[in-house]
This record gives C-alpha cells, structure tokens and sequence, in this order.
C-alpha cells in the first residue's frame, strides 16, 4: 500500500486530490497539510511513500518544504504540483530533490499513474516540462560539471538521452533494442558513477553537460 500526504493551500484541492487517491486499491493518504511548515511536521510524523507537493503556498513554499524533508528522509518521494505550464520552479523543485513534476490540469489518472511511478522509485516529469521547460531552462542556466560524464559508457549515455526525453523503461527498451533488465542495469550504473538520487536528476545532468 502506498501511503501519500496531500499539500496544497487550497482545501478543495486537498479534498479532491485525497478522494481520487483514496478511490485506489493500493493508495492510501495518511493526511493533509496546507502550507510548507505543516508539510515538514507532517513528513516526520506520518513517514508518507510519496508526498503531492504544491509549488505556490504562502509562508514556506513547496520547494523549501521539500528540500527540508528530503534532508530528513530521503526515502520519502515528492510530486510538486503547479497551475503554470511555465512555471520556472522546475529547475529548482528537481534540484531539491523532487521525484515528479505535474501539472495540475492533468488528468486524474495521470495523477494516479504519477503517485505509481514514483512510489515505485522511478521518476515522472510532465511531457511539457520534460520535453521543452527543463531545456530551455537549461541553456539558460547551465552548470555542468567538468568530467561529470568521464565514467559513463555509450550505451549508457545513449539510455541518459532517451531518459531526458522523457521515456520509460520499457520504451527505452523497445527504442535501443536491449532487454528491460538491462535498462535497469544502466540506470543503476549511471545513478552510482554520477552520484545521483533519481531518474529526474539524470535529466538535470544530461541537458547541463550538453548531452542533451
């Protein structure tokens, strides 16, 4: 069972964002809070799998929120929710360590697959975010690493450019002809030489280098 914290200022967000996940066999929200100090208090008091983190809140917003609970426990899994398709937040929510990016206009179900996938240790980014925001973000504000890629193999670079498009394993699979396994493998392998937490910081890297 996947156990999840709901945080958003607005009350009907919350309410309705609990219900959809509630509706699920193996979802369950453990709570709810309305702005970031509470998120953090929340996060240590119930241990949620995944929290639906809104950017925008007033006081502490959703990235101090996140950044102060993946220090605390970073097995804990964060979804930061906005109503911008171009809000710049994004650069910064995958740089405290967020595992997902959605929009909040997505479909329900997207909601429901993105609690999933992430639950699940991989990461999601909406394809708006994915495929357009997170690179121009990053020509504008590129910090690569010197060396960065040294360690990692071709194969491996090529299952970095088919993650920053945002593909999933198994599409990554069918896209390089290589068995799901292996992708894991690669992935494993990629996180561990770069000192990585996710799939969403493989991204951040693959456009800062210019592999992307």
């Amino acid at each position: 069972m996947i156990s999840v914290l709901v945080v958003d200022d607005q009350a009907m967000v919350r309410e309705g964002f609990s219900a959809l996940l509630d509706a699920q066999d193996d979802i369950r929200v453990v709570g709810d809070a309305g702005d970031g100090i509470s998120a953090v208090r929340a996060a240590a008091e119930l241990e949620p799998d995944v929290i639906l983190m809104d950017v925008r809140m007033p006081g502490m917003d959703g990235l101090e929120a996140a950044r102060r609970i993946m220090e605390e426990r970073e097995e804990t899994r964060v979804i930061m929710l906005t109503t911008f398709d171009l809000d710049e937040y994004v650069y910064d929510a995958i740089g405290a360590g967020a595992s997902g990016f959605l929009l909040k206009d997505a479909p329900g179900s997207s909601l429901v697959e993105a609690v999933r996938v992430v639950a699940a240790g991989e990461a999601l980014l909406a394809p708006s975010v994915t495929r357009r925001l997170l690179s121009d973000l990053a020509r504008r504000r590129v910090q690569a690493r010197p060396g960065a890629l040294d360690e990692i193999t071709d194969r491996e670079k090529e299952v970095m450019v088919e993650v920053a498009r945002g593909l999933s394993n198994s599409e990554i699979s069918e896209a390089l002809f290589i068995s799901e396994q292996t992708v894991k493998t690669h992935m494993s392998h990629i996180l561990t030489k770069l000192g990585l937490r996710d799939r969403a910081q493989v991204v951040m890297v693959a456009y800062e280098s210019g592999l992307v």
